[in-house]
């Protein structure tokens, strides 16, 4: 009889049955990782295709440029789309400099494990957990009934209400703190790369530390701060839980001129359209054209962010 030589691969005996290889261990967190990437990018898909399909036959000049008519069952929907741009920019313009401030104070000027910086950090952190109803209610009590209602009693005639009402300002006041924490985290973040020796650099050359911050960090920190602009847009332009009862309005015949003025807002409108229509089936597709015009306005407003926060990065690599 002949004997054939086989030959055997040798196993690994110190491999549980429970361990993977080193092929195995590199190539099953990819697929794994692979297709979890996949399948909410397919569900991304799925979502803007219905939206798109359900909304583009409404899109026209005239609905954009129109109010609503008829109980919001005809006509257009720019006044949403004004009061949206206004209270981006209203939060923006609140929050920035509010929480670049802060991300400063707790880089340049406390100690890492000192209490008072946990417990700004507990704060902030917890601050980020809060739901956003109850940023509403937070807004309405203390913007609306305290900071506006003591305005009022002081400089208006009592019983007439003028800043102790829901109005613009307090709307983006309160989403200026709903998206604070995130302006934080991505400005400290920024403070984080910039090199030490810049810093020390500055204090040879004789600068003081406010000099150093202002003229040195603060430009060097812009790209982390506009990132934080950018995810405050992108979470911001979508509530509606905290504008509910700080400024948004049913339906206004006339564009917010004033900060005490009410506005109505892309998010709030779809809300309304769609829980208290009278013919929810005849406002579809106004419905579905409002949801496509909130997301193009919001990528908008994300790419205008971008796109300075990539000149200043160029000016800064050429400088």
């Amino acid at each position: 009889m002949t004997s054939v030589s086989e030959t055997v691969t040798p196993v690994d005996s110190s491999l549980t049955p429970y361990q993977f290889g080193p092929k195995a261990k590199g190539t099953i967190p990819r697929g794994l990782t692979l297709a979890a990437v996949l399948i909410i990018v397919l569900i991304l898909a799925v979502i803007m295709f219905n939206i798109i399909l359900g909304g583009i036959g409404v899109i026209s000049w005239e609905f954009l440029s129109s109010p609503p008519e008829q109980g919001m069952e005809a006509g257009g929907i720019f006044p949403a789309i004004f009061g949206t741009v206004a209270l981006v920019f209203l939060m923006v313009i609140a929050v920035i400099p509010f929480g670049v401030m802060t991300a400063i104070y707790l880089h340049e000027y406390t100690r890492p494990d000192s209490v008072t910086t946990r417990l700004i950090r507990v704060a902030v952190n917890n601050l980020a957990g809060v739901p956003s109803i109850v940023f509403g209610l937070f807004g309405l009590g203390f913007f609306v009934g305290f900071i506006g209602s003591g305005i009022d009693s002081i400089f208006y005639e009592p019983g007439r209400p003028v800043w102790g009402q829901p109005a613009i300002i307090w709307a983006a006041l309160t989403l200026s703190i709903l998206t604070m924490p995130v302006v934080i985290v991505s400005t400290e973040e920024a403070l984080r790369a910039i090199p030490r020796e810049l810093k020390e650099a500055s204090y040879a050359l004789g600068a003081t530390k406010l000099q150093t911050i202002i003229r040195i960090i603060i430009p060097q920190a812009m790209p982390g701060i506009f990132t934080g602009a950018i995810l405050g847009i992108s979470r911001g332009a979508g509530e509606v839980a905290p504008i509910m009862f700080t400024g948004a309005a049913y339906y206004l015949p006339y564009l917010p001129t004033q900060l005490n003025d009410q506005f109505m807002d892309l998010g709030y409108h779809i809300y309304v359209m769609a829980t208290q229509s009278p013919d929810v089936e005849k406002t579809k597709p106004i419905l579905y054209g409002t949801v496509l015009v909130l997301l193009v306005l919001t990528f908008l407003l994300n790419f205008v962010a971008i796109f300075i926060r990539s000149r200043i990065r160029t000016r800064r690599v050429h400088a």
